[in-house]
């Protein structure tokens, strides 16, 4: 009996030794976990902090990218407007005029070419009919009066969608505005990228010194060639628009080469009553694009602005994050 007593004891004995040895394993995993777990949140702590900082001093580059954009002085090709420091931390400026987009007021209300807005969106790939209910729509949501258009949508039409007080009946403040407007959500689908051909901030029509080639021959209604040829010239030998080597036009009428605007369009003499109010030259709405980069943050301002080498007034200011 004192045999197996002191056998069940060294085997109790040892159990116990097995059990605690067990524990402190399992205390040692829990440990290394939470030390684990812990170094994790505080790496991931500071690289929210890190890009905070970076977001920062991308936000600063940015506005120093504007500053240096909206000098009167500094030309488009002028070195100063890309500029990275001996931090990396850098920004890039693009000057663009508004007036190579169309103005979807002046569009509509100064020149009642609901026509070109039509044939706009047909060149996108809009069916026909489709496109003329978008075009009736947006008149509709610009003009004084409730009178609907053929195929256009006033009051009613949006009520019924649980939108009161639309349409706004007066020129559109921003693009977004513009999303409003029936059928405006299948053109953003098929055409995702529409605000880059619209503005609301230009002078009126569109400058043929620097619009795209595409957008010339649309509201011309000339073929891409002669539109292409237009642009060639404008541009200069080096092709880029902004140098010194660009040969603008002062207006529609002036002739470079001997001949005019609408003569390398070769738009038709009786025609040209229908083009001339859907051109310009030398609009004075300058675009300022400045993009901020430190480390892998990026943020994007853009500074509308009228009269840059005279007496400025902004007209808008945004800001983005850059993926």
């Amino acid at each position: 009996m004192r045999v197996d007593s002191t056998m069940v004891y060294e085997r109790n004995r040892v159990h116990r030794r097995g059990m605690a040895l067990l524990a402190v394993l399992w205390l040692m995993t829990i440990l290394a976990f939470a030390a684990l777990t812990a170094v994790k949140l505080l790496s991931f702590d500071l690289d929210i902090a890190d890009a905070q900082i970076n977001g920062f001093k991308a936000r600063q580059a940015a506005e120093i990218g504007i500053a240096v954009g909206a000098n009167p002085v500094v030309k488009r090709d002028d070195p100063m407007l890309q500029t990275t420091g001996e931090d990396g931390v850098s920004y890039q400026v693009q000057l663009r005029s508004e007036g190579e987009r169309f103005n979807i007021n002046h569009l509509l209300l100064n020149s009642g070419d609901k026509n070109l807005l039509k044939e706009i969106l047909l060149h996108w790939g809009i069916e026909a009919e489709f496109a003329q209910e978008v075009a009736d729509a947006m008149l509709d949501w610009v003009d004084s009066n409730d009178e609907i258009q053929l195929n256009g949508a006033e009051r009613e039409y949006y009520e019924k969608l649980g939108r009161i007080n639309q349409p706004f009946n007066r020129p559109f403040y921003s693009l977004e505005e513009m999303r409003l407007v029936r059928g405006m959500e299948v053109v953003e689908q098929i055409k995702p990228d529409w605000r880059d051909w619209f503005t609301v901030w230009s002078a009126g029509g569109l400058d043929v010194n620097e619009a795209s080639a595409e957008k010339i021959a649309l509201a011309a209604e000339c073929n891409i060639e002669d539109a292409n040829t237009l642009v060639e010239i404008v541009r200069g030998p080096d092709g880029i628009r902004g140098t010194e080597d660009d040969a603008p036009f002062s207006s529609l009428n002036d002739g470079q080469g001997g001949a005019t605007v609408f003569q390398i369009l070769r738009v038709a003499e009786f025609y040209a009553p229908v083009v001339t109010p859907r051109l310009a030259v030398n609009d004075g709405t300058m675009r300022i694009e400045s993009l901020g980069q430190s480390g892998d943050s990026k943020r994007k301002i853009v500074l509308v602005m009228r009269n840059r080498t005279g007496r400025p007034t902004i007209l808008e200011k945004t800001e983005e994050v850059v993926p």
